[in-house]
């Protein structure tokens, strides 16, 4: 059986955790920021597709007045947010993960 040296792996694992919690904090903060831009964009998403959706599609085009029912326009507006805020969401966590690992934070 094999004797370890516990003081010599305590630092390092000391300070390996210390560097995966700030690896963990780091993500966690990229992930919150690309959750809030992925919502604001669902929301200005969802005014710019339900005004046209609603008064421009319905009330003039004949097509969409007998075709597109209110589930149609649910369905179209809802889709739109939700690709707006899954591209929103995944392009602001590369952007904040590409500059994190090109500046890594100070150790101090």
């Amino acid at each position: 059986m094999a004797h370890r040296n516990v003081a010599t792996n305590s630092s390092f694992e000391r300070s390996s955790l210390a560097s995966l919690d700030q690896k963990l904090a780091m993500a966690k903060r990229c992930s919150r920021e690309g959750m809030m831009a992925g919502a604001k964009a669902a929301v200005v998403a969802t005014i710019a597709t339900a005004i046209p959706t609603q008064l421009a599609s319905v009330r003039m085009l004949p097509w969409a007045r007998t075709n597109l029912n209110h589930t149609a326009q649910a369905l179209i507006i809802s889709t739109v947010a939700g690709a707006a805020y899954f591209i929103v969401a995944d392009k602001t966590i590369l952007a904040s993960a590409r500059k994190n690992s090109f500046n890594p934070p100070s150790n101090a």
